[in-house]
């Protein structure tokens, strides 16, 4: 029976296989269908219309770009630019598929794709466009004649004279996709469209801070960025328009050159960051791009600064000859590849770092205008007081002074008042941080400035400058080294116990000293003093999974650090703990000449500065 079906099987193949009336015939496909082919890879929805048209007039060297939208997109989208124009002889030529004035062939008819230093140049956009939607052309070279020309639904029409205000071009596109009504489908709602087709423009914009860029959608104008001035004040001055005055408040430059590649650009203080990475926007040769490595290089150079939940805000730009770059990889060139993916990784993490070490220990300054919105927000209490202020009973005060702890210092002098008025052990202004006053709530330590007050996480800060001092022991430094007076066995799988064994030599250079006991069981024989008194089980536990999990993002240096510093915060200064005047300035000393300590290790401020002038507009004096 099996044989029989097995054959039966095996005939119903080679029929199927084999019948010369099933074999397709092989025919070329009509030119509308090749190009709703074409404009099924590369327009997709209405966003990437207005990225291929605003890239086409920034390539004909527009300095000022208009984008018009209604419904979305779909109902309509135009793109007027000052660029260059083309004549009547160009426009029908621009209309046809592969067919470009950004790519020039050698004497021997060879292209090289490799060497391309326009934003756009297959030369698919227009007759793709015009294939799926009604496409007019409107164009004016300087000291020539307007002319237009129409494609509807791929079909060409001869081109006419046409009236248009100085040079460049105009290029209207309506009922996208009208001729290929099943894409409408797939069409998102038009508010969604619309956002889009905001954050195309936006990006194209940050990347040519020398041209103006103007949106209208449903006739009122969404936006407008004046063409600024060459250089990195211009460039911060668009990024700023764009991405908010906050971020021009707290961005810090960032510059790197290395083997004919550089970085520029700008990034956030640590402690400016957000929930979501939707405000990371990198470009390579002036073309914004959605690279996983680069992605990831970003998320390593802050990896000391913010809790995985957390990430920063940034706009980077990426240069480099046309020959260390592919640019082709993707019909919609969102995606690159690079001849060396190491050195590019690595001048993001190190300029990056480099950027925010010299921000030294800055903070960001929306945490101060937060406070000043909270307390400005808050209703105030209207006091009338039910007997004379002499009559009004002591106690309303001196309950509530405990809760301000004054700083005793042996420069205080005597008053005639009840309370002695104490002074600072030297002047504030030389010290960045002030010096310190109080102490409320056992918890945060006031400090006065030359020109305000700065509010400081004792235990936020203690934390940042343990996890520092953790990372220079593997910098070189030798930690100081507590030897235990009972080893501590731990007990761990196998696996786990030989990984941690591998590394036993880096390990040391942090003061944590192991040995094998044989059964996946580790001796722990020294550990940093930093971490007093802790679980060492805890540690070493902790230490083998995330030595387990070790990612290309983050070194092994790095992943000690962290880990050993995220054990050493639970010793730090507690928050509840009463300091002294010299331990407060000690503290604050401290700050000061430890990098990254405006914020903890999770990406938190450490501190609020407030100027005096926000103290007394809070009081109504300005």
């Amino acid at each position: 029976m099996e044989d029989r079906l097995d054959s039966l099987y095996l005939r119903g193949m080679s029929q199927t296989q084999f019948d010369p009336s099933l074999r397709p015939t092989i025919r070329r496909l009509p030119a509308g269908a090749i190009n709703r082919i074409a404009a099924g890879e590369v327009i997709e929805r209405p966003a990437a219309v207005v990225k291929e048209l605003v890239e086409n007039a920034l390539d004909a060297g527009a300095t000022k770009v208009e984008v018009e939208l209604d419904g979305g997109g779909q109902r309509l989208i135009a793109v007027t630019d000052d660029g260059c124009g083309m004549g009547v002889d160009a426009l029908p030529v621009a209309v046809e598929r592969h067919a470009t004035s950004k790519l020039s062939a050698s004497d021997a008819g060879d292209v090289d794709l490799l060497a391309i230093d326009t934003m756009g140049f297959r030369g698919e956009a227009l007759p793709s466009i015009g294939s799926v939607a009604r496409l007019k052309i409107t164009s004016r070279t300087p000291g020539g004649e307007g002319w237009c020309l129409a494609v509807n639904g791929g079909a060409v029409a001869d081109p006419c004279p046409a009236p248009f205000a100085g040079h460049g071009t105009r290029v209207e596109v309506k009922d996208l996709f009208y001729a290929t009504p099943a894409r409408l489908k797939f069409m998102k709602s038009e508010r969604a469209e619309t956002m889009a087709c905001v954050d195309v423009v936006k990006r194209l914009a940050m990347a040519r801070p020398d041209a103006a860029f103007s949106l209208q959608v449903e006739g009122r104008q969404r936006f407008s960025y004046r063409r600024e001035s060459p250089g990195p004040e211009g460039h911060l001055n668009r990024l700023a328009a764009i991405m908010g005055r906050d971020f021009g408040d707290n961005a810090v430059s960032v510059t790197l050159e290395r083997d004919g590649v550089t970085l520029s650009g700008f990034a956030g203080v640590p402690t400016f960051n957000r929930g979501l990475p939707d405000r990371q926007y990198l470009f390579v040769r002036g073309r914004p791009v959605r690279d996983k490595l680069m992605v990831g290089a970003v998320r390593g150079a802050y990896a000391d600064f913010l809790a995985r939940d957390r990430h920063p805000v940034l706009c980077l730009f990426l240069d480099m000859a046309p020959e260390l770059v592919d640019v082709n990889v993707h019909p919609a060139k969102t995606e690159v590849r690079f001849r060396d993916a190491a050195l590019v990784r690595g001048m993001i993490v190190s300029g990056l770092r480099a950027a925010i070490a010299e921000a030294g220990h800055r903070s960001s300054t929306t945490v101060s205008t937060q406070m000043m919105r909270a307390a400005t927000s808050a209703p105030s209490p209207s006091y009338q007081p039910s007997a004379p202020l002499a009559e009004l009973p002591s106690h309303g005060f001196a309950e509530r002074q405990p809760f301000l702890t004054p700083v005793s210092s042996p420069s205080v002098r005597p008053a005639q008042s009840v309370q002695p008025e104490p002074t600072l052990p030297t002047a504030p202004e030389d010290y960045p941080l002030g010096a310190a006053m109080a102490q409320l709530h056992d918890t945060y330590i006031v400090s006065q400035t030359s020109d305000g007050l700065v509010i400081i996480d004792q235990h936020a800060a203690h934390e940042r400058l343990v996890y520092e001092q953790m990372k220079s022991a593997g910098e070189g430094q030798q930690p100081l080294r507590q030897s235990l007076l009972v080893p501590e066995v731990v007990n761990l799988a196998e696996d786990e116990a030989n990984l941690l064994l591998s590394k036993a030599a880096e390990l040391e250079q942090f003061g944590l000293a192991i040995e094998d006991f044989g059964q996946g069981a580790v001796l722990v024989r020294e550990v940093p003093a930093l971490l007093g008194d802790f679980d060492i089980q805890s540690l070493v536990k902790d230490m083998a999974c995330e030595l387990a999990g070790l990612g290309q993002d983050t070194t092994l240096k790095d992943l000690m650090a962290e880990t050993l510093g995220n054990h050493a915060c639970r010793n730090s200064v507690r928050a509840g703990r009463r300091l002294s005047t010299d331990e407060m300035n000690a503290l604050l000393r401290q700050m000061e000449a430890t990098p990254h300590s405006g914020q903890c290790n999770h990406g938190r401020p450490t501190y609020v500065e407030l100027k005096l002038k926000d103290v007394e507009r809070l009081f109504g004096r300005r």
